[in-house]
């Protein structure tokens, strides 16, 4: 079955539509900081095309960029780190849940109002069907991750303690960064969409610099910009 080329329509060519996609969501930039630096490159497009773009595209590459993943993910050798960060929408405080690896990966983003049992179990639930039960899931003292773990029987391969969830609490920084760019968000519709392609984005191009030397760290990075330059190829 032929694939089907969702750039069949747009006048501009796939590799600057990738690149404008990958601009505004891998670097704390806005709208109209993207559009200038395309302006420097010879590429002529408003912020709103930009947008729309981002609007467009920025699932689909998301969600190639999980599948390429995910296979090899759903074994119980993994470790997990959940935590939860306030984010304010139009003055509200909502909840963004993170679900992160032992590589510091993030591999869940989920939105709540409220950040007790009942939202906790729906988060657990839905990244234990994308990737499997972990066989440790590391948490802070927050009740509502011990009940909502006792409830699918996970209740064992809780881990709390001081400073063991820094992996996750570090890996909130680049999303802040983003949060200051845009100006916050203004409805959670989307707040959960940008946290899930900015996290898929990101688990992309973390090459790691510090822990790889000058040849391999140039290796790695040019292997993940000719992945991106190859996503939703038809």
């Amino acid at each position: 079955m032929t694939k089907r080329d969702p750039f069949k329509y747009f006048k501009t060519s796939p590799e600057i539509i990738r690149l404008a996609v990958m601009l505004y969501v891998r670097f704390p930039l806005s709208l109209r900081n993207a559009e200038d630096l395309l302006h420097e490159r010879g590429v002529e497009i408003s912020h709103e095309t930009v947008r729309f773009w981002w609007h467009r595209f920025g699932p689909m590459f998301a969600a190639e960029i999980r599948k390429r993943r995910i296979e090899g993910m759903k074994s119980s050798r993994w470790r997990w780190h959940l935590d939860e960060v306030f984010v304010k929408i139009n003055g509200e405080r909502h909840y963004l849940w993170r679900a992160v690896d032992h590589e510091g990966e993030v591999l869940e983003s989920f939105v709540t109002k409220t950040r007790d049992k009942k939202a906790a179990l729906k988060f657990l639930k839905k990244a234990m069907r994308k990737y499997g039960r972990p066989e440790v899931i590391v948490t802070d003292k927050l009740r509502s991750y011990g009940a909502a773990l006792r409830e699918i029987g996970a209740g064992g391969r809780q881990e709390t303690g001081r400073w063991v969830n820094n992996r996750t609490e570090n890996s909130h920084l680049p999303f802040r960064r983003r949060e200051r760019a845009m100006l916050r968000f203004r409805r959670i519709r989307s707040l959960q969409k940008f946290a899930s392609v900015h996290a898929s984005v990101s688990n992309h191009f973390n090459i790691e610099r510090s822990l790889s030397s000058r040849p391999l760290f140039k290796q790695n990075r040019a292997a993940a910009l000719a992945v991106w330059r190859g996503l939703c190829a038809p």
